[in-house]
């Protein structure tokens, strides 16, 4: 991710946030792409109000960089591209990136809970499992060096959800300073990202995790595993505070998207986990895996596994029917008010 300082700022409750009311570009192998923030500091071209606009059915939008757009310039994400295509329809998009689930609800309690909406979509990048499951996080600083930053977390305390480390601290952590506990915690990210790109790019991994069917979420296997029963505590607490409809849609890493692994593991976590919270469960992952494996490559980056234009233009033709029902919904009085 960018230096912290360029285009971010310190937020006491989430650990940052985008700088409010900014334009600027990003550099990027694509080729660049631009961001706009809005008043509250987040990608989104819609200023955050309490009251929305009668004649618009207003969605509000929770994920990491995969939603807020690495990579793609804000018109070109999935958010974006389903508001062009869907009169009356605004996105207010809170995504983040380098954040986890658990970050996503403190901006929901922060910045959303209060104000006017018609529905609320938690994207959830399946790789969160693990940072919900960390208190640390590898980032790089305006230099390209490595720095660690502490977050905001959820654990049991007496079988209830209790946040700790908040306010955040403000300054990165040496990683000399972490105990061998500590170090166990840190979602360490992409520092051996550069190593598996050389591999992907030859091929061999591909072939490799093909042949192995490998996975690469064990995470999700086991119903009682850890970091998959505080996430799944997290969002059940979430959703059920809405006071209005929820479409929870996993965002499949591209192991899934492009065939190397079985995605059946984490379909059954977030498919019970829908049921029980009497939810909308819209996975895009058939939509997804029925292009080509040519398209389906192209819906990644290069180097960079951040959804292309493509990539987004897959996600918003997948969510749209989502979308419709419940505008449809809402004008003869289906959706829960």
């Amino acid at each position: 991710m960018l230096g912290m300082r360029q285009i971010f700022e310190y937020h006491p409750v989430i650990g940052y946030r985008f700088i409010p009311v900014i334009k600027a570009r990003v550099p990027h192998e694509g080729g660049g792409y631009l961001i706009q923030t809005n008043n509250k500091g987040f990608r989104c071209t819609h200023d955050v109000t309490e009251k929305k606009r009668e004649s618009v059915f207003r969605v509000i939008l929770f994920g990491d960089s995969f939603t807020a757009g690495d990579g793609v310039s804000n018109q070109f994400r999935y958010s974006d591209l389903l508001e062009q295509r869907i009169p009356q329809l605004e996105f207010l998009n809170f995504a983040l990136p380098g954040t986890g689930t658990d970050q996503h609800y403190l901006i929901f309690k922060e910045y959303a809970a209060h104000i006017e909406y018609n529905a609320a979509v938690i994207a959830v990048w399946v790789e969160n499992v693990r940072r919900v499951g960390s208190r640390y996080r590898l980032y790089q600083d305006d230099q390209g060096r490595d720095v660690l930053y502490a977050k905001p977390y959820f654990e049991f305390d007496n079988g209830q959800l209790v946040l700790r480390n908040t306010p955040v601290p403000r300054e990165p952590i040496p990683e000399s300073e972490l105990s061998k506990e500590d170090e166990r915690l840190v979602d360490w990210g992409g520092r051996f990202l550069t190593l598996r790109n050389v591999a992907d790019q030859l091929g061999f991994l591909n072939m490799a995790r093909r042949l192995s069917r490998y996975q690469p979420m064990p995470e999700y296997k086991d119903p009682q595993n850890s970091s998959w029963r505080v996430m799944r505590a997290i969002l059940l607490e979430w959703i059920r505070s809405c006071a209005k409809p929820v479409v929870l849609m996993p965002i499949p890493i591209y192991h899934y998207v492009e065939c190397m692994s079985d995605p059946r593991h984490y379909q059954a976590r977030f498919r019970e986990l829908a049921e029980e919270a009497g939810c909308i469960l819209h996975d895009p992952l058939p939509d997804l895996t029925a292009y080509s494996p040519e398209k389906r490559r192209g819906f990644r980056f290069k180097n960079d596994v951040h959804p292309t234009p493509q990539g987004h233009e897959a996600l918003a033709d997948s969510l749209r029917p989502a979308i419709e029902k419940l505008m449809i919904d809402g004008k003869t009085g289906g959706l829960k008010t």
